[in-house]
């Protein structure tokens, strides 16, 4: 019985994490398809590049939020089921049902998780984020070393069990940045603000 209400909770956590808010908000904010706009990715710098701060905003808190609240259903359900229900979230919002598996790059929503199983990390996270954003004014550098802070701040923290999912979290994150990545390396990576 606890095995089958634990795959529930994943599944649900999945679901969930699915939801794509960025494409949801811009269409409903008139904005237009969000995966026909600048990259085609479905997160909050994407939604920035309609001119729609608002809406950006709204999409980084409601990413970041639907993984932080995976974990924490799933942990007034089975307590010990509530890290992976967050990571079962992520994996959702990189591979959504509802878009044919084409989703985010996880940022946000890992921020979000990071936050709710072990907020220090989750501060490490932002803070080092923010802080390569304002040094580098490219959203991907900032958000690759805030996902790169998290595990070591769970490290740090002696949090095993967070360490091992941050961890995969993290190397999905770099992976999905890959082509960012190169861009960084090359100089051609777009500043926040720029097409």
């Amino acid at each position: 019985m606890v095995s089958l209400t634990v795959a529930a909770i994943l599944a649900g956590a999945y679901l969930l994490g699915s939801i794509p808010f960025g494409v949801v908000l811009t269409r409903l904010g008139g904005a237009g398809d969000l995966r026909n706009v600048g990259s085609g990715n479905i997160g909050a710098t994407n939604v920035l590049r309609t001119g729609r701060k608002g809406l950006a905003a709204a999409t980084l808190l409601l990413d970041a939020g639907k993984g932080a609240l995976a974990v924490l259903i799933a942990h007034l359900i089975v307590p010990e089921s509530s890290p992976w229900a967050g990571g079962a979230a992520f994996l959702g919002h990189l591979y959504p049902i509802w878009l044919k598996f084409r989703g985010g790059k996880g940022v946000a929503t890992m921020l979000g998780v990071a936050m709710a199983i072990y907020w220090p990390a989750g501060i490490a996270f932002a803070l080092v984020w923010l802080a390569m954003l304002a040094v580098t004014r490219r959203s991907s550098a900032g958000g690759l070393s805030g996902a790169i802070a998290a595990p070591i701040a769970a490290a740090a923290g002696g949090q095993s069990d967070s360490v091992l999912l941050l961890l995969f979290m993290m190397l999905l994150v770099v992976w999905k940045h890959r082509d960012n990545i190169t861009r960084l390396i090359d100089g051609s990576e777009p500043k926040v603000g720029q097409g």
